[in-house]
């Protein structure tokens, strides 16, 4: 594969070919995360054999009672579509060390056991037919091979550990054609770059996949940051990783996830917060034993499609970082000189907002397009014929733009400086 460069050498290369690689996922804002292994049988956590305590031999026979239906990476596709996402990153191989692809390093993998099949193949297609982009997760962490655990005492092992995980990133990397996204999880138990040979899988990585993105879980910084859990903004390219239920990011039985799911409101707000941030949202689910989309998850997804449909131009693409508090009755994002206000209430009549010192151009509603008339004097802006009741019916949130003669500067209270909170 050629020399490797030292990590300086090789942070400043990525860093100049970042922005054209990084285009298409700083526009995309909106990502499906599929978490699916031989966890969905057991319907409780996606890490049921250590919570639990399952030896290897036992938990290593789910393998052959794994059977994903025909399809069901396409019903995985279809519905990121309906939902108004991108692109789709899969659990090549979790934790537990079962891989759904063909690969030549373990007999531990989908072809050889339960299904006889490359689902990682199948998925590949799924959304190349749908015309979403491709991510690959893959656990540096595995509790299924000899080495997994040894390599944090034992330099022969480690040494083993490094060339499983180079060839199983070099296949996945290798046989299904252009890959978009490499998203790694848990360097565990070796926690430095040096331990898992970061440096030199990544940049073979890249090299058979000019285009490729890889997350910061490698120990390395390289492309994009990942909170968990939390739609949390960082100063720099991030993406927000988010269960859909609140409970697992494997399967759980409906009736027990539903009262945590997500409504379309909950999605809503989360991708005001990454588009805001100027991050992206990629949001789980964890299918059941058979493949299929858990019935919680599906109403949401589909209820946020139909919102993008009329609003998308609010979420996909470029965004500036700070959201303006200038009204209690919406949240803003900002782009370029636009202002849109995501409504949290509808206002009954005029309705005000504050702190704008840039002269407002004009006023419109996301959607239908209809102008609305406005005052603007004293750092404030009056917004005048609003309808009576919410445009939007499937979440009761509107979008309204606000578009300034330039770059809107707001300092929201300066008529009230006297409160020390503001200052």
């Amino acid at each position: 594969m050629g020399q490797y460069l030292s990590r300086r050498d090789y942070e400043e290369q990525i860093a100049a070919s970042r922005d054209e690689r990084m285009d298409w996922w700083r526009r995309a804002r909106f990502g499906m995360f599929v978490h699916y292994g031989l966890y969905a049988h057991y319907g409780r956590n996606e890490w049921v054999q250590v919570l639990e305590n399952i030896p290897v031999p036992e938990y290593e026979k789910t393998a052959d009672a794994f059977a994903p239906r025909p399809g069901c990476p396409r019903e995985w596709a279809q519905l990121a579509v309906e939902a108004g996402m991108k692109y789709m990153v899969l659990t090549t191989k979790h934790h537990e060390g079962f891989c759904l692809w063909d690969t030549k390093m373990t007999d531990f993998n989908s072809v050889k056991r339960g299904p006889g099949r490359d689902i990682v193949a199948e998925y590949v297609e799924a959304c190349r037919e749908f015309g979403l982009k491709i991510g690959f997760y893959y656990s540096l962490m595995d509790w299924h091979h000899p080495d997994g655990w040894r390599c944090m005492t034992d330099s022969d092992a480690a040494e083993r550990f490094r060339q499983f995980t180079r060839g199983c990133v070099r296949e996945l990397m290798s046989n299904y054609g252009p890959i978009d996204i490499l998203w790694y999880d848990v360097s565990r138990p070796l926690e430095s770059y040096d331990g898992w040979g970061s440096l030199e899988t990544n940049q073979m990585a890249r090299q058979l996949q000019p285009g490729l993105i890889i997350n910061n879980r490698s120990k390395l910084d390289e492309d994009f940051g990942t909170p968990e859990g939390h739609v949390a903004i960082q100063d720099r390219d991030w993406e927000a990783c988010m269960t859909f239920n609140g409970i697992s990011w494997g399967y759980v039985p409906s009736d027990q996830a539903a009262p945590d799911s997500y409504n379309v409101r909950g999605i809503l707000r989360m991708l005001h917060t990454a588009c805001a941030g100027s991050g992206n949202l990629l949001l789980n689910i964890g299918p059941m034993p058979d493949g299929s989309v858990p019935a919680e998850a599906v109403g949401p997804l589909r209820q946020v499609g139909r919102w993008l449909e009329n609003f998308g131009e609010v979420v996909y693409g470029p965004r500036e970082r700070g959201q303006p508090t200038c009204c209690g009755w919406a949240n803003a994002t900002v782009s370029g000189n636009k202002v849109y206000l995501w409504t949290r209430l509808w206002p009954d009549g005029p309705a005000g907002i504050g702190g704008f010192k840039t002269a407002l151009k004009s006023a419109r509603l996301i959607g239908d397009d209809r102008s609305i008339a406005f005052e603007q004097h004293d750092e404030r802006i009056i917004l005048m014929d609003l309808p009576k009741e919410s445009p939007d019916p499937i979440a009761n949130r509107a979008v309204i733009e606000l578009e300034f003669t330039e770059p809107p500067i707001h300092a929201i209270g300066s008529r009230y400086r006297h409160l020390q909170w503001l200052q």
